[in-house]
């Protein structure tokens, strides 16, 4: 295993293929995540309710539903999809993003975010190198890019994502790999979530309106303990530019109304993940555009 690491890191262009292509392959699990599990999450939902409150069996309310099972089928004829046309993004060019059978259009979406997670992946590996904080870090980013897509189409970051890549920041910090030391880590993680929730009350008890839900405190919780207190300022500046230009943007496109409540962990997960690339660098900069 040794020589293995030690081979990566004589041939740098090896390792960032093999994270490359192997992130692809993870891609296309993750977008089997981003519509499986909520729907995964409301069937358990339906289920508790009618139990509590029908008192009828779980069992009668839902079937055996996984991220394993049933296999990917065609959302069209519901065909299964076979080995050879799920093989990430290359199929999807092969059939020319259509369905083998029934000749029905494969959302672009779905070797979209295939090829992101294998960019944003290669970018970490090339940042970080052969290193025990580039494995953790691509793990992060693979959560990153399913809690995103989740938020987009359900305005939802699940538990079963955020708390365990919390845990993980936290556990990390007790490496000597780690980006900080483990009591910033747990101030950070504490500042991260207190900060949204202090603005959550705040908006509520003027407004009596939600602003952001309880997972985007999670979410920058996570960046918190993985990046310490110091970089959350960056992080909610740049995701709250970026979130107002997006989101008035699209809801313009879209034609509706500004009232219209936008998923606010796709520009968190953006903001922090450029923090932990480049946040030390963005805030040098702009303390010396400061001259401070």
């Amino acid at each position: 295993m040794s020589e293995f690491i030690l081979l990566l890191q004589q041939h740098s262009w090896l390792y960032l293929l093999l994270v490359f292509v192997f992130s692809l392959v993870i891609g296309s699990f993750l977008n089997v995540v981003i519509y499986r599990l909520p729907l995964m999450m409301e069937r358990e939902w339906q289920a508790e309710f009618q139990a509590y409150f029908q008192q009828a069996p779980a069992s009668a309310v839902t079937e055996r539903f996984n991220l394993a099972v049933p296999r990917s089928a065609c959302p069209s004829c519901h065909t299964p999809i076979a080995a050879r046309d799920n093989i990430p993004l290359l199929s999807w060019l092969l059939l020319k993003g259509r369905c083998r059978h029934c000749h029905t259009r494969i959302s672009i979406r779905y070797p979209a975010v295939e090829l992101l997670t294998a960019l944003l992946a290669t970018t970490v590996a090339w940042q970080f190198g052969v290193t025990t904080t580039a494995a953790i870090l691509l793990l992060i980013t693979f959560g990153l890019i399913a809690l995103s897509f989740i938020d987009i189409d359900k305005m939802l970051l699940p538990d079963q994502i955020t708390l365990p890549l919390l845990w993980l920041a936290l556990v990390f910090s007790l490496s000597e790999h780690a980006l900080v030391d483990p009591a910033t880590a747990i101030l950070g993680a504490a500042c991260g979530y207190l900060s949204l929730w202090a603005v959550y009350w705040g908006f509520k008890l003027l407004t009596g309106k939600e602003g952001m839900g309880y997972g985007d405190f999670k979410l920058l919780a996570i960046f918190g303990a993985l990046l310490g207190w110091q970089q959350l300022p960056l992080i909610i500046l740049l995701s709250s530019l970026v979130g107002a230009v997006i989101g008035a943007t699209l809801l313009s496109i879209q034609g509706k109304d500004k009232a219209t409540p936008i998923p606010f962990g796709p520009y968190i997960a953006a903001a922090g993940w450029i923090a932990i690339l480049w946040g030390e660098q963005l805030t040098g900069a702009y303390l010396s555009y400061l001259g401070l």
